[in-house]
């Protein structure tokens, strides 16, 4: 049994991530120019404003879904990581001046060391099936 006000909750801290998403996003936009690879700094500034609006029409959609408790806590943390590790493989590759591996649309050229472009790949491939169970759940939870 889902105990009282944790879809609440959850909808709330996900209200709150967004919002965190935008200042960073903010912040993050004045040093697209000093990062190694600037094209990929402007994808993840796109990226995780997309990921911030995503999480605040989550956060007020959450507290509708037919879940249980473990359903729940599942699609949440999911939904989480699988949002912070895709930004998190874009501002690497950015950073590293790296990620034609894995992301060669945004990278281009930039290609880094064996261990970067591994890194990168581990990170980016896994928000991949984590967002999609949680999407599925999600899905699950507005059945009626």
């Amino acid at each position: 049994m889902i105990s009282p006000g944790l879809l609440s909750r959850q909808g709330h801290r996900l209200l709150q991530l967004g919002v965190v998403l935008l200042l960073a996003t903010s912040f993050e936009g004045f040093a697209i120019p000093h990062m190694a690879a600037p094209m990929l700094g402007r994808s993840v500034h796109a990226l995780a404003a997309l990921s911030a609006v995503l999480l605040i029409a989550f956060g007020l959609m959450w507290p509708r879904l037919e879940l249980g408790a473990a359903a729940s806590r599942t699609a949440f943390w999911l939904l989480i990581y699988s949002d912070l590790a895709i930004i998190a493989a874009y501002f690497l590759a950015a950073l590293w001046g790296a990620g034609n591996s894995i992301i060669p649309l945004a990278a281009g050229n930039s290609h880094g060391s064996e261990t970067q472009e591994m890194i990168l790949r581990i990170v980016g491939y896994s928000s991949g099936p984590t967002g999609i169970v949680s999407f599925a759940l999600i899905l699950w939870g507005l059945r009626t």
